[in-house]
């Protein structure tokens, strides 16, 4: 792989390696994409976002939500209903303002929540309903948490087009983006499938309508449904919510709705998922201790081990000297299913306090599901986080708490806590049960703290949504998931206030519940099952980045095409497949040079993971004649790199023309395969492009760049 290089502007800026060129016209209008400078939000941007709050939250506003209570619709109710409006700062950048409407011949009360955000242009909210009376309240129904008519200017640059991703799968289109315009007469629908949130759509959408828009997004980690209906002129209608609301509230009883979050922009709406990223980065992603979260790079056995079914004290912390003998430290040892009981504990294995506890009839009380298999793990897993801990290695541990296994105990001893389907055996624990939840909060809470593990792994491989209507009588539809939702919420906050230095990953069959609301509280460092060959996984990587700053995953060859296919902020190795065998660590005939040369590059670009995002190519699954790129800038440090793929039929030399610079700064540019460096400015890698003459089918470059003058 070399650069391709122009004598002209080579001679122009006196390199002797330059990475710039002036393409074709047609090559420069196939890679052209709209060129926007990095940018904190606008101030007509804030103000817009004040100005829709005062004209939807303000006095004597309608409310940007509805529902129908008693077969009569909220916009008329509440007109006669009594508001409380309470207001307060939660800190230097946010305002929470609460209005409460009262219906005073029932006693139902609607709680609206609204978060004011002053150094973003972003407001957000939650709806609680609550029955204050002594009687079952009348049918509570759609429920829309968004409910908001908007209107364009007219002519055809302002129409309205709305960008979405899909959800994730075992499938190399998993976080694909979509662009799909909303002519007049249109309904756009998308929701979740199964239960799981991001089964099939990402619940985050940014809606353009010419040079304005708005991000509209819906935290709910249950089965949401937005729609998008054009009418016949400049309008389009747009509601979310859960999908299904039909149900009495009995006295003294609460729901939820989603949460929804607005955030305006102008000018280029892929500018504004920038600002949308900086919002997430500030405002949302985990902060284990208060700290920022930081590049991680995890250690496993995986499939070496059958995952943990074959895994043994002994052979983890081998594992673990073998990855720090060779050089590649590891941020975290990762630990996953197959390290725990099934059923129960063998006899010859109990402890005297167990047997105690068994002959009480408590033993699984304390000593319930997930106990770690003492035959192998004699010291449980605490020997191998305290032996991780001592190297400077934090450790992972994998869970799925959510799903009842038949046989086991939670459907043996509490069946009231298990939620059934006709669609399978599987049983849900029901996290909308107090003591079901209170149980597994107290036994998670316990194994993580005795256990000594850093990052709690939950995973959840089961749709749920069956097992929740299913239990639905039919005047209270929605209400088991609702509750649910509102439980699993609780579970994970209680989790987190107890440990304060906890890290959850949220799995879920990889990416399938990366709502809003559960990304508040956890990371997903498998974002998706299909991680099995390179272009799924630069795919996926153009996609989500949109949206999330910071996920993660694993696999590949020991190969730079694939590894640098699998270059994320939190990144996982433990065996590498080639046409003819798993290869892990143990192997001592491996190019080990080869990988601690890819560590370390990724080493040299992960922290600008979470900088502003610039797709510079478009977006194709094509195995053939086609290259994909992306940019990651931190205008902040004046730093950055780019992440090229040229695949097996592309032509060798490509154009790209790189986003946020400052025009007239100098930086210096490093490309990985290269020795030395070069020097553009900040104009020509913007306007003229950064060429790459990549010689290998396929083949990857990565290019770091970083302010000089």
């Amino acid at each position: 792989m070399r650069p391709n290089c122009s004598p002209i502007i080579a001679k122009l800026h006196n390199l002797s390696r330059v990475l710039v060129r002036v393409c074709s016209l047609a090559l420069l209008l196939d890679c052209l994409l709209p060129m926007a400078a990095a940018r904190p939000p606008a101030a007509a941007e804030l103000e817009s976002a004040v100005k829709w709050a005062s004209t939807n939250w303000g006095q004597g506003s309608v409310p940007p939500f509805s529902f129908i209570y008693g077969g009569a619709a909220s916009s008329q109710l509440i007109k006669t209903w009594k508001v409380v409006r309470v207001s307060k700062v939660l800190d230097a950048l946010r305002r929470e303002e609460t209005l409460t409407y009262s219906d005073p011949k029932t006693g139902l009360e609607v709680r609206a929540v609204v978060v004011h955000y002053r150094d973003f242009p972003t407001i957000e909210w939650t709806l609680y309903f609550k029955n204050l009376g002594t009687n079952d309240a009348p049918i509570l129904e759609q429920i829309a948490a968004l409910d908001i008519r908007l209107k364009h200017g007219g002519g055809g640059s302002n129409e309205f087009v709305l960008h979405h991703n899909a959800g994730s799968w075992p499938g190399a289109a998993s976080y694909a983006p979509y662009e799909t315009p909303l002519p007049a007469g249109f309904l756009k629908r998308l929701s979740a499938a199964g239960g799981r949130p991001t089964n099939t759509d990402l619940s985050y959408f940014n809606l353009a309508w010419g040079r304005a828009g708005a991000i509209i997004v819906v935290g709910w980690p249950g089965q949401w449904e937005a729609q998008f209906h054009r009418d016949d002129r400049n309008g389009l209608h747009v509601s979310c919510g859960q999908q299904l609301t039909h149900l009495k509230l009995h006295p003294n009883e609460e729901i939820r709705t989603p949460l929804v979050v607005l955030q305006f922009w102008e000018g280029d709406w892929s500018e504004a998922q920038n600002v949308w990223r900086r919002w997430m980065v500030k405002h949302n992603l985990p902060k284990p201790g208060g700290r920022p979260l930081a590049p991680m790079f995890s250690g496993q056995s995986g499939y070496c081990n059958s995952w943990m079914y074959e895994a043994t004290e002994e052979n983890q912390k081998s594992f673990i000297d073998r990855f720090l003998e060779l050089g590649t430290r590891i941020d975290h040892w990762w630990m996953d299913t197959g390290w725990y009981y099934t059923q129960g504990v063998p006899e010859t294995q109990m402890t005297d306090e167990m047997k105690a506890l068994q002959k009480e009839g408590r033993l699984w009380e304390k000593f319930g599901l997930w106990d770690f298999n003492r035959r192998r793990f004699p010291a449980g897993i605490r020997g191998i986080s305290d032996y991780a801990h001592s190297k400077g290695v934090k450790t992972i541990l994998w869970f799925e708490p959510e799903r009842v296994t038949p046989g086991s105990w939670p459907e043996k001893a509490h069946p009231e806590w298990c939620l059934s389907a006709t669609t399978t055996d599987q049983k849900l624990l029901n996290l909308g049960h107090p003591e079901a939840r209170q149980w597994v909060t107290d036994r998670i809470h316990q194994v993580l703290t005795e256990q000594g593990i850093d990052v709690y792994r939950s995973d959840f491989n089961m749709d749920p949504l069956d097992h929740w209507r299913q239990n639905d009588p039919p005047d209270r539809q929605g209400i088991t998931e609702n509750h649910w939702v509102s439980g699993y919420l609780n579970f994970w906050d209680e989790l987190l206030r107890r440990n304060p230095n906890l890290l959850i990953d949220s799995c879920a069959s990889g990416g399938r519940r990366n709502d809003l609301e559960t990304m508040r509280r956890a990371i997903p460092l498998w974002k998706c099952d299909y991680a099995i060959e390179p272009v799924g996984m630069q795919c996926q990587t153009y996609g989500l980045a949109q949206w999330l700053p910071y996920f993660g995953n694993a696999g590949g060859q020991l190969d730079p095409y694939v590894f640098r296919s699998n270059m994320f902020p939190a990144i996982t190795k433990g065996a590498w497949e080639d046409r003819t065998e798993t290869r892990d660590v143990r192997r001592t005939d491996l190019d080990y040079e080869l990988l601690r040369r890819l560590i370390g590059q990724w080493r040299q670009i992960a922290p600008n993971f979470l900088a502003d995002y610039y797709p510079l190519t478009p977006y194709s699954l094509s195995r053939t004649n086609v290259w994909i790129a992306w940019q990651f800038d931190s205008p902040e440090l004046g730093e950055g790199f780019v992440q090229a793929f040229r695949r097996p039929g592309a032509e060798a030399f490509r154009q790209l023309q790189l986003r946020g610079l400052e025009p007239a700064a100098q930086y210096e540019l490093i490309d990985f395969d290269v020795p030395g460096t070069t020097q553009a400015t900040g104009r020509v890698l913007m306007e003229i492009g950064l060429g790459l003459n990549l010689e290998n089918r396929p083949d990857a470059a990565v290019i770091k760049y970083k302010k000089v003058l």
